[in-house]
């Protein structure tokens, strides 16, 4: 990482915010107390105004470029990094299309960071690609303090899909503590959802809520619907950050 200048021929601008404070290095392996360090160097001498820069900025992806002949304009979106009590890291990504995506992986970058993030698993990653997404938020999932993802599989994707677009439940009334919902359909008869919550508490609370009488019946037939029981994963500590 020490070598980007050298290779791309321009300076390395860092955002301070994002490595001058970090985790205690002590519990960081040695591959990711060494970038850091680089990082910070990047950040205190940040590269001079009109010099060629290369911007590094973490839980960033591109998702859209703009301009008609040339590129005038990124838009860049926002990833999600979560870890669960027992270290386990769940990363969610959105895109503005496939092609966003691929085009994002294929970059030389990506490939160089995934190579420095792949040395701090313990077991091989596992990735879901979907198009099949449905995002809903009746709050602001930024300002969650608790972030539950569940992952499970249906006898019948198309009739789940159905069950839940035909879902008129008021509930912004019946469970004030969500703030959102991200559903995505994968691997054939595999689903995801994230659901944020103002806390755990009210998360908790909210959960043992007698259901209205009218969501009981959908809730029953998605019951019959699921093979095996859904896996869930707590995550207490989310990060949430916003493009400037």
């Amino acid at each position: 990482m020490r070598e980007l200048p050298e290779f791309t021929e321009s300076g390395v601008d860092v955002d301070p915010e994002q490595v001058l404070e970090a985790p205690d290095e002590a519990t960081l392996p040695k591959l990711a107390r060494r970038n850091l360090a680089v990082l910070r160097d990047y950040a205190r001498s940040p590269a001079p105004r009109g010099a060629r820069r290369m911007v590094l900025r973490f839980l960033r992806s591109p998702i859209e470029l703009r301009g008609t002949d040339r590129v005038e304009d990124l838009v860049v979106g926002v990833n999600e990094l979560r870890t669960t009590d027992d270290g386990r890291l769940i990363a969610l990504v959105r895109f503005e299309s496939a092609e966003a995506a691929r085009a994002n992986s294929e970059r030389p970058e990506q490939g160089a960071w995934w190579n420095d993030m792949a040395e701090l698993f313990t077991d091989a990653p596992q990735f879901h690609d979907s198009e099949n997404v449905e995002v809903d938020t009746p709050g602001d999932p930024a300002t969650a303090g608790f972030v539950q993802v569940m992952q499970g599989h249906t006898k019948d994707p198309a009739r789940t899909k159905e069950l839940m677009d035909a879902d008129d439940t008021d509930w912004a009334s019946y469970r004030p503590d969500i703030l959102g919902t991200v559903s995505v359909a994968h691997d054939d008869d595999a689903w995801t959802m994230a659901m944020y919550f103002t806390s755990e508490e009210a998360a908790r609370e909210g959960e043992a809520k007698e259901p209205p009488p009218e969501l009981q019946p959908m809730m029953e037939e998605m019951n019959a619907l699921a093979i095996g029981e859904p896996d869930f994963f707590d995550l207490r500590d989310p990060w949430f950050q916003a493009p400037g």
